[in-house]
């Protein structure tokens, strides 16, 4: 306890030499870059003592909104701050109440009073994206490049009464590269450094350190805001201006012109508002018609003729004749296809292919790109990291991947993933932006309104779905290794669990492809009854899957095998920290023949990618495992966008109930399974013991004495039992949660330490004497920590109501020999899952999901596909 009590002493010394020349803050502004700058701040100590942003837009907060009201600081959201040039009198007033000491307008649309901005003893910092005086004003980024500035830059400046005349505190420029948009010239620059020198400037005058250096006239402008209507292109400039002119409108406002003849561009957008790459305008309509050389007509004529062997009903074979429409069936499928290879040269069809132009001159089209060669897919290129680990070359893709393609991020941007084994980097990824999500979903809607997936039947779709799980299977191995150097699971159970799992879930719902079907509903209506009424299970469209980095393989094919059984496609967004083997995943889709668009994978943040999909109008469903703060926000975002279908696998807080006339034994080692499974990042895993007080102490001991056998290390090892958390951020959060334990007054009875060696290990931890009312009581760890709880001797109402006393319901356990006891307590317990004499066994076939605060909807089994799906009922009169 004396080394414990200097160990507090000492960080508590070192926080007060942290904190000192640190600033209380009012962050006053919004967007992304708002939050980004208060998220700094903050961590590099400076105090915020109140936020003021926008009022909320069609029921979502702002970023910095969000951001600030997570972590408990005062937010206000003014719509305004002054009525007729005069301050609100309630407004000031609340805004004096927080007490700054500086002002700091990060990006700021509102016109904030002069009594405010001189109001802290510091005054107001301002970030403005150019270097002044140059471009004040608004659309500061689209003249940089609209008068084509050969540095661009920002500036941090001291507010006054002025349009951006304030004292300069400091400035940053960079070199605008030749095809620099707004985007690119903001992302790569002027946001990440942006946020960089706006802690700096904090500092700065936090030090006493700061300059005021006075704006001059000379060389100053000021452009004014860019609108649509003076935004056209003027083609009389040189092309240098034109080529300036039109990124520097970058998509708002958007410069535009009148096309007569050919231009290169990018983008059309009609009249109505629909916008498609260029590269497609002339296949947005009608396919473009092949024409046919001597020898094609030839084989032309012959088809013809079959054709007309077949339909000899129809009087004569034109373009129009539909060859089903015409009475053809699927034995005259087989007729046309071997017919076909007979008589023209062997030419190999697939009964796929007359399902899929139906109509005799679609047929033709088809035939000859085959002769062509036409048809034949691209090759899929991957520019592989490839790495010598585990005794084979890993090959793993880093970038997006958006209809069919692997490519890079729009704007370029990637960040690391980390190997939680060492620290070290693997490689870097690309960060999905907005533009790629958007790309992603026009892909999946693409591939599901037009493309082959939607016109396919559900036996092909479960040929696929097999394929793609043999495919996982073949690869085993490597995919196996991936995870294991992106997300720390041991290799044993990466093979067994992680890849095993995911290939069985594969397999299962190819098997439900042909199996999803409706009823026929008895109605009762006037007579004589001449009515049928039938449902049909269709598929919901473009759905979008979020996944956790705890499972990263397993929770994607939990999700995504149900979603593709169904017939819908998907846009996936893997977890930031564990993004490798869902684009292992990808590339293997490809392989197994999955048409282009039905797959999606786009690497990047929850804040940016994971929330444009929750936004995005043409998704119509959303899958998320993670949070239920997250959760809760998803659920918002799906319901004011386009009232999305969401299910939610969120937080537990699961309850394992031991009883003394457990096979203590068996208990000892599945509640150890319970608990420090996958290194305890599990959701099921057990939050909470109970155990009967006549076993606890036994229980404890033996526990303790078994994890003083695990083997903790590299999870390459075979040996190995326990590997590395997933990430710092995530053993940070445990050691805090440990401390918090041991300061409530729990008794730490083993581990509770990082364990010193390079990377991200962590003891396996044991707490007693955790009452109700405790933090470890009522929040989960999400890693290896048993917390433990003792209920008096018989007391089996008693502990039910503590089990029962959370806001969570994911899973939950019980161990005794008595089945009457089992059962009873079973049908108390409010959890989706209930383990007798067992815990964590999870089978595709049994549904898997929570209640109350751990979500609704159900993953795996027959459940699962109703997830997916949606009913229509269709009444006839005959």
């Amino acid at each position: 306890m004396l080394w414990r009590s200097g160990q507090l002493l000492r960080r508590f010394s070192t926080a007060r030499v942290y904190y000192k020349n640190k600033l209380k803050l009012a962050l006053i502004g919004q967007s992304l870059f708002g939050q980004e700058v208060y998220s700094h701040l903050r961590k590099e100590g400076h105090r915020v003592v109140g936020v003021f942003t926008v009022p909320d837009k069609d029921g979502k907060a702002d970023p910095l909104a969000l951001a600030a009201e997570k972590d408990g600081i005062p937010v206000f959201k003014f719509p305004r701050w002054r009525i007729k040039g005069k301050t609100i009198k309630e407004v000031i007033e609340a805004y004096r109440s927080v007490g700054a000491e500086l002002n700091v307008l990060p990006f700021c649309t509102q016109f904030i009073p002069m009594d405010v901005i001189d109001c802290p003893k510091h005054g107001s910092i301002i970030y403005h994206p150019s270097i002044l005086p140059r471009h004040r004003g608004a659309s500061a980024i689209n003249w940089t490049l609209i008068l084509g500035d050969k540095k661009a830059g920002f500036s941090i400046f001291w507010a006054d009464d002025g349009l951006d005349t304030g004292p300069i505190l400091l400035q940053r420029e960079c070199d605008v590269e030749p095809n620099d948009t707004v985007d690119s010239l903001y992302n790569r620059f002027l946001f990440p450094e942006g946020i960089k020198a706006m802690v700096e400037a904090v500092q700065l005058i936090a030090d006493g350190k700061a300059s005021r250096i006075p704006q001059s006239e000379e060389g100053a402008t000021y452009e004014g805001i860019q609108k649509k209507e003076n935004a056209k292109i003027s083609w009389d400039h040189p092309a240098e201006a034109l080529h300036n002119w039109i990124r520097g409108h970058d998509k708002v406002p958007g410069a535009w012109a009148e096309i007569d003849n050919q231009l290169i561009v990018r983008n059309i957008q009609f009249e109505d508002g629909r916008m498609i790459p260029a590269s497609k305008y002339f296949s947005a309509g009608e396919a473009c018609v092949v024409e046919l050389t001597d020898e094609e007509k030839k084989v032309a004529q012959e088809i013809k003729a079959i054709w007309a062997g077949i339909l000899s009903n129809v009087s004569a074979i034109e373009d129009s004749t539909d060859f089903f429409k015409s009475g053809a069936s699927s034995m005259d499928v087989v007729r046309l296809v071997e017919e076909i290879r007979q008589k023209c040269g062997g030419l190999q069809l697939q009964n796929e292919d007359v399902y899929m132009a139906t109509k005799f001159g679609d047929f033709i089209q088809m035939v000859v790109r085959k002769l062509r060669g036409e048809d034949q897919e691209e090759e899929l290129v991957v520019d592989y990291v490839s790495k010598d680990i585990n005794h084979m070359t890993l090959k793993m893709p880093h970038q997006c991947f958006i209809n069919g393609q692997f490519v890079d991020a729009e704007d370029g941007r990637t960040y690391d993933t980390i190997n939680p084994t060492d620290g070290s980097t693997i490689c870097k990824v690309s960060y999905a932006s907005v533009a790629d999500v958007d790309k992603a979903v026009a892909a999946a809607k693409d591939a599901f309104e037009n493309g082959e997936w939607g016109r396919m039947n559900a036996r092909e779709r479960g040929r696929l779905m097999y394929r793609l799980a043999d495919l996982m299977e073949e690869h085993q191995e490597e995919l196996a290794t991936i995870e294991t150097i992106d997300s720390g699971a041991v290799y044993t159970l990466a093979l067994k669990t992680h890849v095993g799992m995911s290939v069985q879930t594969f397999r299962y719902f190819a098997g439900w492809c042909d199996k999803i079907q409706g009823s026929t509903i008895p109605i009762n209506q006037a007579r004589p009854n001449r009515n049928l009424t039938f449902t049909k299970k269709e598929p919901l469209g473009i759905c979008a899957i979020i996944i956790p980095w705890n499972y990263p393989l397993m929770m994607l094919a939990w999700k995504s095998a149900a979603c593709l059984a169904a017939g819908n496609t998907l846009v996936l967004k893997p977890a930031q920290v564990t993004p490798l083997t869902a684009l292992k995943f990808a590339e293997l889709s490809a392989k197994a023949g999955f048409p282009k668009g039905v797959i999606n994978i786009i690497p990047g943040s929850g804040g940016l990618a994971g929330q444009r999909l929750s936004e995005h109008p043409d998704i119509r469903k959303l899958g998320f495992t993670g949070s239920t703060a997250i959760g809760k926000q998803i659920m918002k975002s799906c319901a004011v966008s386009n009232l999305k279908k969401v299910s939610l696998e969120l937080g537990g807080k699961s309850p394992l109930i031991i009883f003394s006339d457990c096979e203590l034994d068996k208990a000892v080692r599945m509640g150890m399974g319970a608990v420090y499974f996958n290194k305890g990042e599990n959701c099921i895993a057990a939050g909470r013991l109970f155990v009967e007080e006549s076993i606890h102490d036994e229980f404890v001991h033996r526990v303790v004495e078994e994890i003083k056998k695990m083997k903790i290390g590299d999870p390459l090892d075979r040996s190995t039992d326990h590997g590395p958390q997933n990430h710092k951020a995530h053993l940070d959060k445990l050691l805090q949660y440990c401390e918090t334990g041991v300061r409530e007054g729990a008794t730490l009875v083993y581990g509770g330490r990082q364990i010193p060696r390079p990377g991200f290990f962590m003891e396996p931890t044991v707490f007693t004497d955790v009452e109700d009312h405790m933090y470890l009581a009522k929040e989960e760890s999400f890693g290896p920590v048993m917390v433990i709880s003792k209920f008096k001797n018989g007391d089996i109402d008693g502990v039910l109501q503590q089990a029962n006393n959370t806001e969570y319901g994911l899973a939950s356990g019980v161990f005794t020999r008595d089945i009457n006891k089992a059962m009873y307590v079973s049908e108390k317990l409010e959890a989706g899952t209930v383990f007798i004499n067992t815990y964590n066994k999870t089978d595709v076939a049994a549904p898997f999901g929570g209640v109350k605060q751990s979500g609704f909807g159900k993953d795996l089994g027959e459940e699962a596909l109703r997830e997916y799906l949606k009913t229509k009922a269709v009444t006839l009169e005959y």
